[in-house]
């Protein structure tokens, strides 16, 4: 008495559902790649919890609220997420006045990786997750990714590590955080940055440098003040 007709089929997101691989804590800068990032590890079943570094009030509160609009937007895709915005001005004035120029944006880095892997330790997220693509900035070259993680407390997720901009570009319009990402802002990296920053940190130039930086207090000051922001969708937010 009835029958069925398919015109043709719809793509769906394809991957695995959300969790059931694991949790990880993604450093969400508020540019354009690392929302692309997060959605590629949803779609391998990674529960993506988000941490935002600012450095608010020595720039203005525009990368803070870039994040929670992209981390609000992302969780469409998984139904609940956890945003940590982590003051990060402190350490930086330190860094700063303290450590060689050129190392700088390294520094600042294993830092926020410190941090990232206590704040993850809280969440029970077992991995971090990067918006970094191979070569595509100072800090992301083969050598400084190398020293970088080697401060990070558990793995770190590259998802976009071998595609080029354009390609990072052309996700984030489809996933439609591409027009949040490009506002104008300051991210925490871009301030105080030398001139020519280094590209092929040496591990035992690092530990020279970090040997006269108070990072406990630095890592406990940061963790201490954090505001958290749980989502939800349908869109919901609680700050804590």
């Amino acid at each position: 008495d009835a029958a069925y007709l398919s015109a043709g089929k719809i793509p769906g997101a394809g991957g695995l559902p959300v969790g059931i691989t694991g949790r990880g804590l993604l450093l969400l800068s508020g540019g354009i790649d690392s929302p692309v990032a997060a959605y590629r590890m949803m779609r391998r079943g990674l529960r993506v919890d988000f941490v935002h570094f600012h450095s608010y009030p020595l720039v203005s509160a525009a990368s803070r609220e870039k994040a929670a609009e992209l981390a609000a937007h992302l969780t469409r895709y998984e139904a609940h997420s956890t945003l940590m915005l982590v003051p990060f001005a402190n350490a930086q004035r330190e860094i700063v006045a303290r450590a060689p120029r050129p190392l700088r944006v390294v520094l600042y880095r294993r830092v926020m990786m410190r941090i990232a892997s206590v704040l993850a330790r809280k969440i029970s997220a077992q991995v971090l997750v990067t918006g970094e693509s191979l070569g595509q900035v100072a800090s992301q070259t083969l050598e400084n990714m190398m020293v970088i993680e080697q401060a990070a407390g558990r793995p770190i997720m590259r998802p976009l590590i071998g595609m080029d901009k354009n390609e990072i570009i052309s996700e984030a319009r489809r996933l439609g955080t591409f027009d949040t990402s490009i506002l104008p802002d300051q991210d925490c990296c871009s301030l105080f940055v030398p001139a020519h920053p280094e590209t092929h940190a040496r591990a035992d130039a690092i530990a020279e440098a970090e040997a006269i930086l108070d990072l406990e207090q630095m890592i406990d000051d940061a963790v201490q003040r954090t505001e958290v922001v749980r989502n939800s969708f349908p869109l919901h937010n609680e700050t804590s």
